[in-house]
């Protein structure tokens, strides 16, 4: 019984590969998608907003746009660990058998998920950070203006 319960949760373990490593290149696209917005926030587009005088529509903005870039930098490393975990069991399970070829591409796959995650973790914390300080300032200047 302890035997099929093993052999199931490895099972689910290991068909969760895939889809964190598909996941991982999402964020990475994700990542880059909002670095791009950050750039063009930076150069102009948050100007022609404040333009606008509407500091809901600010806010708003200014919530969903952080809260994007705090989602990045929260799951893109808990994803990269689970990427990092996930083929280390097989990887160790190979060296006991002596197969180190196995053992070698799990740890590639371990490291590569790790790198990925925390590229999209220091992304994702650096555009919240400058988010926050841009969208702070700009709707200072709105409710210093109404």
């Amino acid at each position: 019984m302890i035997s099929i319960s093993l052999d199931l949760m490895s099972t689910v373990v290991n068909g969760l590969l895939f889809p964190v490593v598909i996941t991982l290149l999402a964020l990475v696209l994700l990542t880059l998608w909002e670095s791009g917005l950050a750039i063009g926030e930076r150069s102009g587009g948050l100007a022609r907003i404040e333009k606008d005088g509407c500091l809901e529509t600010m806010a708003a903005r200014a919530r969903r746009r952080i809260d994007r870039a705090d989602l990045l930098a929260r799951i893109g490393p808990m994803l990269g660990l689970m990427g990092t975990l996930i083929p280390l069991g097989p990887g160790l399970a190979a060296l006991s058998r002596g197969d180190l070829e196995v053992l070698a591409e799990a740890v590639t796959v371990a490291f590569n998920t790790t790198v990925l995650g925390l590229l999209i973790g220091i992304l994702g914390f650096v555009i919240g950070r400058l988010r926050r300080r841009w969208y702070d300032a700009a709707m200072g200047r709105l409710e210093a203006r109404s």
